[in-house]
C-alpha cells in the first residue's frame, strides 16, 4: 500500500475530461486513490455519464463499487456555465438545463454516493460551487442561482448525514482558466489585455485548475476530518471585498 494522502481510497470525479476535474483526477491518482472519472462523453479512463441524470449517476456509483469494492470520495465537479445572458434574455428551458446539471447534479451525487460511503464507515463528498454563488458579478443569473443552491445543499446534506461519518463540503472557485472560461481568456488576449485578467483580484491573476484540485485534495483527505458543511472559497481574495477601485500603492516610509 502506498503512502499517498489518498492511499487505499476510491474516488469518483465527475467532469473529469478537462479543467478542474481532469486536474483533480490526476492529483487524486498521484496521491494513491483509485479514481473513476466521468464526463458527458466517454474517453480513455472516462466513464460516460450525464451528471444531471439520475440513472447515469446511479450507474456511475455502482460501477465504482463493483470495480473497486467500495467508494470513499465523491467529487461532484461537472457543470455548465449557461453563458452570460441576462434574466430577460434567458428562457425557462435555459434555466431548467443549467439547474439540472449544476444543482440537481450535485444533489444526485450526494444521494447516490452517500450509501456507498456509509458502507465504508464514512468518507468525503465535495461539490464544485463558485464565487458566483456568493454574490452577483461572477456569472450569469441561472448559473449563479444554481451555485448558491450548491452552497446551501452541502450545508443541508451535512446535517442530514449526521452520525454517518460522511463530510459534505463545497469549493467556490474564482476565475480559473478552463474550457468554461476560455472565451473570457481568449478575448482578453486577442485584445492585448491578457495581463488584465484577474485585475480585480488582490493576487492580480486568474487561477489554475491545479489550485482548485489542491483544495479538493484537502477536502478529500483525512486532513480535513473536522471540516463539514462548509463552502471553501479559492479565489485569490476576489470575494474578500465588495468591488472597489484601488486608489493606493504600497509606499516606503
Amino acid at each position: 500500500m502506498g503512502s499517498g494522502r489518498l492511499s487505499g481510497k476510491v474516488a469518483i470525479v465527475t467532469g473529469a475530461a478537462s479543467g478542474i476535474g481532469l486536474a483533480a483526477a490526476e492529483l487524486f491518482r498521484r496521491e494513491g486513490a483509485e479514481v473513476v472519472g466521468s464526463d458527458i462523453a466517454a474517453a480513455d479512463d472516462i466513464f460516460e455519464a450525464d451528471a444531471g441524470s439520475e440513472d447515469d449517476v446511479r450507474r456511475l456509483v455502482e460501477q465504482a463499487v463493483w470495480k473497486h469494492g467500495g467508494l470513499d470520495i465523491m467529487f461532484a465537479n461537472a457543470g455548465i456555465s449557461g453563458g452570460l445572458a441576462s434574466i430577460f434574455e434567458q428562457t425557462a428551458e435555459d434555466w431548467a438545463e443549467i439547474l439540472r446539471v449544476d444543482l440537481i447534479g450535485p444533489f444526485l451525487a450526494i444521494k447516490h454516493a452517500a450509501p456507498a460511503l456509509k458502507a465504508r464507515g464514512g468518507g468525503s463528498i465535495i461539490c464544485t460551487a463558485s464565487v458566483a454563488g456568493l454574490r452577483s458579478g461572477a456569472g450569469g443569473a441561472a448559473y449563479s442561482a444554481a451555485k448558491a443552491g450548491v452552497i446551501n445543499l452541502v450545508a443541508t446534506a451535512a446535517q442530514q448525514l449526521s452520525g454517518s461519518g460522511i463530510r459534505v463540503n463545497a469549493i467556490c472557485p474564482g476565475l480559473i482558466e478552463t474550457g468554461m472560461t476560455e472565451l473570457i481568456y481568449r478575448t482578453a488576449r486577442e485584445k492585448g489585455a491578457g495581463d488584465r485578467i484577474g485585475e480585480l483580484n488582490p493576487l492580480r491573476r486568474g487561477g489554475e485548475p491545479a489550485e482548485i484540485a489542491n483544495a479538493a485534495l484537502f477536502l478529500a483527505s483525512d486532513e480535513s476530518s473536522y471540516v463539514n458543511g462548509q463552502a471553501l472559497v479559492v479565489d485569490g481574495g476576489l470575494s474578500s471585498s465588495h468591488p472597489t477601485a484601488p486608489r493606493f500603492d504600497i509606499r516606503a516610509e
